[in-house]
């Protein structure tokens, strides 16, 4: 597979990832061969990057933390959950627990499996793929920071529900010095439900603080934000880069890391940016890159705990013969040789 640019995609070509719908469930399967109307309402419902299958790289494998299945069945209960906050109604939280207590299962049978953001967003479906994303890195970014079941479980709720204040509100400017700030409307939603612990609700309240106490909605200094909060805030800056960037486009996982380690010590927990660093592919499978031997290759595998150095697949076709060249360069026994820029 290769993953690439929605305007790249051209009709009759085959997609290579399930495409979910807000609910969880598929909304486009993959191996569908895509027209001319369904690249257009792609387009339309906000997509810009998705795989497609390419005979060239078949044998490639998408290596996931959580499988796509327990995906759906976890953005299901959210949806769920989120519907009946949205109406005033009471929600349960056993169907929720033990959608997390599934996903857990999952990161701790995969935790060596390096994390790629790499779902099919919609404008539809971006706000739950959003909040499994922060989920997900962050119980990586606990496990390797030594905590024990409990505190993972509490951190993989307040994790996954750091956003649910924002549920009901209307529009998308909020003011910090109100109650009704989505931080403050999440702590008291989580809160309320005895079944959940209170430092889960600690991180929807705290999320959006800053080391340099200039954060909100508090303006608490780094050493009063709970380390939970440090660590999900890490993992949202993320996952808010690669879908959104600062100005509404997306940015590749390289540059965001760039920019985090920049807000290290003002916005982000030092220790904490180092062990996400260990956890995330820079630069997922499938996507397109040049070489500073300017060749241009695929991205066909990955190494825990060198993100940056993967491994990359060369196809040089003769134009005239049509042979094909097939050649594998592993960036981490090549130390001199680097990736100058993604090809998109």
């Amino acid at each position: 597979m290769r993953y690439i640019d929605v305007h790249s995609v051209e009709p009759g070509q085959i997609l290579g990832k399930n495409i979910f719908s807000s609910n969880g469930t598929v909304l486009l399967a993959e191996n569908v061969q895509l027209t001319v109307y369904m690249i257009n309402t792609l387009k339309r419902v906000g997509v810009t990057m998705l795989y497609i299958k390419d005979e060239m790289y078949d044998d490639v494998e998408l290596e996931q933390v959580v499988s796509d299945e327990t995906k759906g069945m976890v953005v299901n209960k959210m949806t769920e959950t989120f519907a009946a906050i949205r109406s005033g109604k009471d929600f349960h939280t056993k169907n929720l627990s033990v959608s997390i207590d599934k996903l857990l299962e999952e990161i701790f049978a995969n935790k060596d499996v390096l994390v790629q953001l790499t779902d099919i967003r919609t404008d539809d479906n971006n706000q739950f793929i959003h909040a499994v994303n922060v989920c997900m890195m962050s119980v990586l970014i606990g496990m390797n920071s030594g905590y024990n079941a409990q505190q993972l479980k509490e951190l993989a709720m307040g994790a996954l529900m750091h956003d649910v204040g924002k549920v009901g509100l209307d529009g998308d400017e909020e003011d910090p010095e109100s109650k009704q700030h989505h931080t403050w409307r999440g702590f008291e939603i989580i809160k309320s439900k005895h079944e959940f612990s209170l430092m889960s609700a600690h991180v929807a309240l705290q999320h959006h603080e800053r080391l340099d106490g200039t954060g909100v909605p508090r303006q608490i200094p780094g050493d009063s934000i709970h380390p939970y909060a440090k660590i999900v805030a890490v993992a949202n800056t993320f996952d808010n880069l690669v879908a959104h960037g600062t100005d509404g486009h997306p940015i590749m996982p390289h540059e965001a890391c760039e920019r985090m380690m920049a807000m290290v010590g003002s916005e982000l927990d030092r220790e904490y940016v180092i062990q996400f660093l260990k956890i995330v592919s820079v630069y997922p499978t499938g996507i397109t890159v040049q070489l500073t031997t300017k060749e241009s290759g695929v991205i066909v595998g990955q190494h825990r705990g060198l993100p940056s150095r993967p491994i990359v697949r060369i196809v040089k076709v003769d134009k005239e013969t049509n042979d094909m060249d097939v050649k594998e360069i592993d960036l981490a026994k090549n130390p001199t040789i680097f990736i100058e820029r993604v090809l998109t």
